[in-house]
């Protein structure tokens, strides 16, 4: 389910795991996920050992700021691209939901969290990361909050992967899969969401050398603001921001043409 791109914009969007479990044998085992710009197969997922949990921290849904780090305008798994939301407003829809757990237990999400299988979270191929939804159970009533923080299904027919607890707590650990609807909850925090911007990432070096002498490059070809920043091990070069995507389109066909390669658009 996870990812095949950029979460670091480095390139990292969302990670696996090395515990194996058991498939369920309603999770067909194809799953992928992207990660670290490869995409990787999870034919062994699996539940935990020992009974299903029972207990589950409550999710309070927060007017939380975007990810840096999960949300590319738009970003490229088996061939299909896909768009990345900019809001999460009046988001409602129902389709198929599957379930991750040991495989990818405290490995990287797409939105630089680490993916934690007891607690309420879940994969979407295009909303802003993070988002807080609803997700009811369409074949036994049951419901659950869940935060939205990494990428996935890309499973052919599935709309959301839900975390081990999520699935538990929702009753499909027995199915594997189930229908269900989805809807994205408005914060119950005061004031607004600081509004999305676009941003460019140009380059992710080892060296802050090599990254500063691509930001003077660039800062000879474009007017807008070019700057560095450290990344875990790595120095990413960011342009931007850019107050629609078609500005950062703009700027990225012309950094082609003087020999930037490697370029993807940011939602931050």
């Amino acid at each position: 389910m996870k990812y095949v791109l950029c979460v670091v914009f480095l390139g990292l969007l969302s990670a696996c795991q090395t515990k194996q479990g058991a498939l369920h044998q309603g999770n067909p085992a194809a799953k992928t996920r992207v990660t670290a710009n490869k995409q990787v197969s999870n034919d062994h997922d699996g539940a935990p050992e020992g009974p299903l949990p029972t207990f589950f921290k409550k999710i309070f849904p927060t007017h939380a700021p975007l990810s840096r780090y999960g949300n590319p305008g738009a970003y490229k798994v088996k061939g299909h691209t896909y768009e990345v939301m900019t809001s999460s407003r009046g988001y409602r829809a129902r389709g198929l939901a599957s379930w991750y757990g040991t495989k990818f237990h405290k490995k990287r999400t797409s939105s630089g969290e680490g993916y934690n299988m007891y607690a309420l979270t879940a994969a979407h191929k295009t909303l802003p990361l993070p988002t807080y939804v609803r997700v009811k159970n369409l074949n036994n009533g049951r419901e659950a909050i869940v935060k939205v923080n990494d990428r996935g299904p890309f499973h052919s027919g599935r709309i959301i992967d839900l975390s081990y607890a999520a699935a538990a707590k929702l009753g499909i650990m027995s199915t594997g899969t189930a229908p269900v609807e989805i809807v994205a909850l408005t914060s119950t925090a005061p004031g607004k969401a600081k509004p999305a911007s676009y941003y460019l990432q140009t380059g992710a070096f080892s060296s802050k050398a090599l990254a500063d002498a691509q930001r003077r490059k660039i800062s000879k070809i474009s007017s807008s603001r070019v700057f560095v920043e450290r990344y875990q091990k790595r120095y990413i070069v960011r342009v931007g921001p850019f107050a629609d995507k078609r500005a950062a389109d703009r700027l990225k066909a012309n950094l082609k043409r003087h020999g930037v390669s490697g370029i993807f658009s940011q939602l931050m």
